[in-house]
């Protein structure tokens, strides 16, 4: 089973969230639904990057490394955020 990583952003407020998440489609729709305290009052989200991997363990690093300093500057210089 596939696993992807995401990065959704605000298009009310312009704040960012990362996660990962087997079912993408599905996750992206409870984001914009409240469905997570997280994320509840800052929608409507839209996906402005996605990447899949093989296991969760490989899925859940890289969502580890776009919530570090690191992760978020390349995302900032490729324009993703």
């Amino acid at each position: 089973m596939p696993y992807f990583v995401y990065i959704l952003k605000s298009e009310s407020s312009g704040a960012s969230y990362a996660g990962h998440t087997a079912d993408l489609e599905k996750r992206i729709m409870e984001h914009n639904n409240g469905k997570n305290l997280s994320t509840r009052k800052k929608g409507p989200w839209k996906i402005v990057h996605s990447e899949k991997f093989e296991t969760r363990l490989a899925a859940a690093r890289r969502e580890q490394y776009f919530k570090s300093i690191a992760g978020r500057l390349e995302m900032k210089a490729k324009g993703i955020l």
